[in-house]
């Protein structure tokens, strides 16, 4: 699932093509790419003007001259990818914005492109929806991310202290820190030195606060390479993929040794998903 790092890469790719640009077309191509809860059809966009593309922990939404907003989440397979008309179409293309005034490149002579929503396994959303002080309705309850200005990073060691359950469950609990998902998480504890298992209560505050920001280093690091990509499912607007794949220390590295100690990582199941981490680094 695309995690912070993938969606602000994303993000940052719309912005540069689609701000400023008017929506001449929108269309859908499949039943679930409209989320059920959306207040209007795509079609409702038509003729409104891009002014912004925002994002907080793994949603990202289009801010248009309209009281309303067009919400994205990618959720397993999801890609927004920015080009022309002409471009043969994806064979998973679920809907399409067609905009009016836009340039594919400044080098290019003018060209209508289109933002392709592409969703391999259809679990990825567009939202039609109200806003509150410029937040979308789906994105009020997710807390603030670790790059956002108002993230008060005493404020989530405090409430992690008083946690009873695991550390991994709780910063993927989008409700306290949003964006981490099961890569960074296991790459944030693996920095920290701790194992996914242990209970926040548990831990001391400056333990916590590493962990916190151990998982914005890790994060930081993903968004300059691209985002982490390991199949065809993850690309940026361009098509691209990104390559942080080749940094990670213990996601996807079960029985090869350790960068600090050479100790093999492991894998355990946990909370449905898998853990990574080192045996020995990680007690």
């Amino acid at each position: 699932m695309p995690e912070l790092p993938e969606v602000e890469t994303v993000r940052a790719g719309l912005e540069r093509y689609v701000v400023g640009a008017k929506i001449s077309a929108a269309q859908t191509f499949h039943p679930r790419a409209l989320k059920t809860t959306s207040i209007a059809t795509l079609k409702s966009v038509i003729g409104a003007k891009i002014i912004a593309v925002n994002r907080r922990g793994k949603f990202l939404w289009f801010e248009l001259d309209r009281e309303f907003a067009l919400v994205a989440h990618l959720g397993m397979s999801g890609q927004l990818l920015v080009q022309p008309i002409t471009s043969p179409k994806h064979l998973h293309l679920r809907a399409n914005l067609v905009l009016g005034n836009s340039l594919i490149s400044p080098k290019k002579s003018r060209e209508k492109i289109e933002i392709r929503f592409i969703d391999q396994r259809t679990f990825g959303w567009l939202s039609v929806e109200e806003q509150s002080n410029g937040i979308p309705t789906s994105v009020a309850h997710i807390a603030y991310d670790p790059f956002e200005h108002e993230f008060d990073l005493k404020a989530v060691i405090s409430d992690l202290k008083r946690r009873k359950s695991a550390i991994k469950s709780a910063i993927l609990n989008q409700g306290i820190i949003s964006g981490i998902g099961n890569i960074y998480a296991d790459e944030a504890l693996w920095r920290a030195r701790l194992h996914p298992e242990i209970i926040c209560g548990d831990l001391t505050e400056d333990e916590i606060k590493k962990v916190v920001l151990s998982a914005k280093a890790v994060m930081k690091s993903a968004i300059k390479a691209g985002g982490t990509s390991f199949d065809e499912q993850y690309k940026n607007v361009n098509g691209e993929s990104g390559y942080f794949s080749r940094s990670l220390s213990v996601y996807g590295r079960e029985g090869e040794p350790c960068s600090r100690c050479a100790t093999l990582v492991r894998r355990i199941a946990f909370a449905n998903r898998s853990s990574h981490f080192c045996p020995r680094c990680q007690r």
